[in-house]
């Protein structure tokens, strides 16, 4: 009873500190749910319908199509722009299928296994015949092969052989993606031909728009141009530019946030030290190619680009500029340093040697081993004195557990390899010397190969030459020097007042871009920019960024944040360059309306002032081009295809680039041209479904995509 009148006593302190008790908690849940709800934005890439797409999810994605690319094209890298290309293939891909999958969904459209099975029977769609499984007799693709493939893939998955297990998961998963990106694309198709059906055409319009592709009109024109009118004779208020952004407003809506930037970019450059360096360098190896020195120990002490193999080569194996360097040199020649601007690289070649050698050998090989060397030397002098006294190469092979079959060797299959070791240098020297049936034994370090020449093809100049090529590179003091002025500059100038204002006194130019995008893959052009990107889409306007490094390790860069145009209309501000324009064309069309005011025929229209032409066979279906203006009118061609022949225009027609009025002199049929309702209505039909393409876009914005890419790749 004491305890509890103790807590009595307290009860209001103790209130007070369950209270506060409960509120940490509730705080602490609160900020608990608010930091899982940011994780779980960081963590994605986009939105689509409200679904929402993980990193994680794109990143499988991208992998995918990578893995096909490899497959299809037997490319294990790829470009930074062709990794760009990919991420927007593959995310735009996504969008679609995800926006086409809602859509026939709603009218219940799906693609049954009856419809699979029956395009895989009929073997002709074009993303089938990329597939392993076409039959090379038919050139269509092949359900059976297919079949069979499933089958022996189950029970290769499940056998010993890892490496063959292993190709086939390969071959298996390449299947199960055309499968999957077949099923989308017949779903895509069942949507757009539904969408088709909606679209039909009719005798009158077919007529209609027969006449307007087939009447033409020839005309007397009077124009007068809008630039004949100064622009200070116009007056624009600041009313006028409202209320025609009101008129125009829609023209204005944006549908994703784009900002503007202010930057500097400073690409590092060698300095004449760096230049001065390698020209020594350069020299130097000019100097011991002259006087005889090994090629081999000459390239590797220059750290030449192009590899010393010691075998001749076509000149496919060199450089552009180099092979057009040797087409003219003499052998034992050695070039003083030469640049070649297209690589930024200094070089020097020698020519040892050149001589007319096959492009393509074919040839055929017996492999000896034995006990030891010495027994495999003597194996292989027996098995080459057998051949010489006429055994069949074919018989002995199989004696060996060898085919002993022909193979092609051509100059394309080792001739860009970077290194060539002694034993393959002598097998390479061998088969390019060795006349036609002409057998040779070859002792290499762990054992012999006999080789024999069956056919000879494609004499092509080869040479053996020595190529020191090395790219004219800053040191790295020129970039530290480079880099500590950079970021004196950036550290310095935090305003984007004060970089617009010092930049020049440091040498540097700051530079505007205007919309920027997220959907972009870099800022300005310059490589390596991702961190730039995202500092961009979440800075505040007026924010200077910290120095970043980026392109090839050879740019540095710092931004400024100048303005962040938000989705939706874009602020008169924005645009008022491009309504004031709009404004003073209309103002200068009243003026020139009212320096036509009273002309009823082609002579008082001239007497104001207008120039008359001859302008022949205008149609209503195309704009017809005014010389005296230097514009396409569309105005002008529906105003000439409402007005009947010998009669002048009602009113001034108000065109692109200038104000108008015309004199109808002679309408009639275009020569050679018949009706014929079934093709007109067809051809209207097939308008339609052009115009109808753009459904797509129309969803897209409907769709609410949310693009956040640039924040993971």
């Amino acid at each position: 009873m004491a305890a509890l009148g103790t807590i009595r006593k307290r009860g209001v302190t103790l209130v007070i500190i369950i209270g506060l008790g409960l509120f940490a908690f509730i705080a602490e849940e609160m900020f608990r749910s608010c930091e899982a709800t940011s994780n779980e934005q960081r963590l994605q890439v986009g939105e689509v319908l409200g679904k929402k797409v993980s990193v994680q999810d794109f990143q499988n994605l991208l992998e995918e199509y990578q893995e096909v690319i490899k497959m299809t094209q037997g490319r294990d890298n790829l470009t930074e722009n062709e990794l760009n290309q990919v991420k927007d293939q593959v995310w735009n891909t996504y969008v679609q299928n995800t926006i086409i999958e809602s859509e026939a969904e709603k009218v219940g459209l799906t693609v049954t296994k009856e419809e699979m099975q029956s395009v895989l029977r009929a073997g002709t769609n074009p993303m089938l015949l990329q597939t392993p499984f076409v039959n090379q007799q038919t050139g269509r693709f092949d359900a059976s092969q297919l079949t069979k493939f499933l089958d022996d893939y189950k029970k290769v998955e499940s056998g010993q052989d890892a490496q063959m297990a292993e190709q086939y998961r390969t071959i298996y998963k390449y299947w199960q993606f055309i499968e999957k990106s077949l099923r989308q694309q017949l779903l895509a198709m069942k949507y757009q031909n539904l969408l088709a059906g909606c679209l039909l055409s009719n005798p009158v319009s077919a007529k209609m728009a027969y006449e307007g592709q087939t009447e033409e009109s020839d005309i007397l024109l009077a124009s007068m141009a809008y630039s004949s009118v100064n622009d200070n004779d116009v007056k624009v208020s600041d009313a006028d530019i409202t209320a025609k952004y009101e008129e125009q407003k829609e023209m204005f809506k944006q549908t994703v946030e784009s900002r503007d930037i202010k930057y500097v970019d400073f690409k590092v450059l060698p300095s004449a030290a760096d230049r001065k360096a390698l020209q020594a360098t350069m020299a130097d190896a000019e100097k011991k190619l002259k006087e005889g020195a090994n090629p081999a120990d000459v390239v590797r002490k220059a750290q030449s680009q192009v590899a010393y193999l010691g075998l001749p080569v076509t000149r496919n194996a060199f450089p552009r500029d180099i092979a057009t360097k040797i087409d003219s040199m003499a052998v034992g020649e050695t070039t003083s340093a030469f640049e070649t601007k297209l690589d930024n690289t200094l070089n020097v070649v020698k020519l040892i040697s050149k001589t007319q050698m096959p492009d393509s050998i074919e040839f055929r090989q017996i492999q000896i081993a034995g006990a030891s060397l010495e027994a495999a030397r003597k194996t292989a002098d027996s098995v080459y004195n057998a051949l010489q006294a006429g055994a069949p190469f074919d018989s002995i092979a199989k004696k060996y557990n060898q085919q002993g079959t022909s193979q092609w060797l051509t100059s394309a299959m080792y001739e860009k390899s970077q290194t060539v070791d002694a034993d393959s240098k002598l097998y390479l020297e061998t088969l390019n010397t060795l006349g036609v049936n002409e057998i040779k034994n070859i002792e290499f370090t762990q054992g012999n190969v006999i080789v024999q020449v069956v056919s000879r093809k494609a004499m092509v100049d080869k040479y053996v030459a020595a190529v020191v090529k090395h790219t004219i590179d800053f040191s790295k003091d020129t970039y530290s020097a480079a880099y500590n002025k950079f970021s004196q500059f950036v550290s310095a100038n935090q305003t984007i007042d004060a970089m617009e204002k010092n930049a020049a006194k440091f040498g540097y130019t700051v530079r505007e871009r205007k919309d920027l995008f997220n959907s972009e893959h870099n800022v300005a052009g310059i490589a390596s920019t991702d961190e730039a990107m995202k500092w961009i889409f979440d800075a505040k306007e007026g924010g200077v960024s910290p120095l970043y490094e980026c392109g090839a390790n050879d740019h540095l860069l710092v931004v400024a944040m100048t303005k962040v145009h938000p989705v939706g209309y874009r602020s008169m501000e924005d645009v008022k360059d491009i309504v004031k324009a709009e404004v003073v064309r209309d103002k200068k069309y009243d003026v020139l309306k009212g320096k036509f005011a009273g002309a009823n025929n082609i002579a008082s229209a001239k007497s104001k002032g207008a120039r008359i032409d001859t302008v022949r066979q205008i149609t209503f279906s195309a704009p017809v081009f005014v010389q005296a203006t230097g514009a396409s009118e569309p105005a002008l061609s529906g105003a000439v295809a409402a007005t009947k022949k010998g009669t002048f225009c009602p009113q001034v027609v108000k065109g692109n680039a200038g104000a108008y009025m015309f004199q109808v002199v002679d309408k009639k049929q275009r020569q050679g041209s018949k009706y014929d309702e079934a093709m007109m209505e067809t051809q209207l039909r097939q308008q339609a479904l052009q115009a109808a393409s753009r459904f797509m876009d129309e969803l897209y914005m409907k769709a609410e995509v949310v693009d956040n890419r640039y924040m993971f790749f």
